[in-house]
């Protein structure tokens, strides 16, 4: 399946567990919290579909980002119930579904940001693109950490859920390593796949 019926079936996906995500969270305050990323890329996606459509893999990406982010809102990113299987199984000190977020912060922004350089710049693929998509992404994983902190500091106690360092003094850190290390493997590993997209749109556009 390809182009608008596979957006659509994407779409329709997503949107299915956002309604299940949005049923009776654990915490009202911190799903908004988490779904929020979500909200606002969705209308920008929607708005810009047929002026600016994006490759297969990066809205397949930003699909499955969208999931993560709502399944860690409905549960709250530290009692999500298969890593706390995986915690109890394995003799983890914690939950680690927040980990797998803040990779994922990383892993697809960084192939959003190929993507926009490569069609609205002259800049070429090579070390300097990978350099910058690392950089936006680190910078996107440090803001976040900012608006965490901001939150916390407004209201509290009922931003705990939402902060999810569930004891770690490190915590901020660690997430921040952890979106640059997903950047990192997103462009090593999926670079060739999201290049021959982006020939193949390129070469339809030329054809048209």
């Amino acid at each position: 399946m390809a182009g608008r019926n596979y957006h659509l079936a994407l779409f329709t996906a997503v949107a299915a567990v956002f309604v299940w995500s949005m049923a009776h969270p654990y915490d009202r305050f911190t799903w908004l919290l988490e779904v929020g990323p979500a909200l606002i890329a969705v209308p920008i996606l929607l708005l810009t579909y047929d002026r600016f459509r994006l490759t297969n893999l990066v809205y397949t990406l930003i699909a499955v980002h969208a999931v993560i982010l709502m399944v860690g809102g409905h549960y709250t990113y530290a009692r999500v119930p298969l890593f706390d299987w995986i915690r109890d199984g394995f003799g983890l000190a914690r939950n680690h579904y927040d980990r797998v977020g803040h990779f994922a912060q990383g892993f697809v922004p960084a192939l959003i940001t190929r993507e926009v350089l490569l069609r609205t710049t002259r800049l070429e693929r090579g070390k300097m693109l990978f350099l910058l998509a690392l950089s936006v992404c680190l910078a996107v994983s440090a803001a976040y950490e900012l608006v965490e902190w901001a939150v916390a500091e407004v209201t509290g106690e009922a931003a705990a859920d939402f902060l999810g360092t569930q004891g770690d003094p490190w915590d901020t850190q660690k997430d921040m390593a952890l979106a640059g290390m997903g950047a990192m493997c997103s462009q090593l590993l999926l670079s060739g796949v999201h290049d021959r997209q982006l020939d193949r749109r390129r070469t339809a556009a030329g054809s048209g």
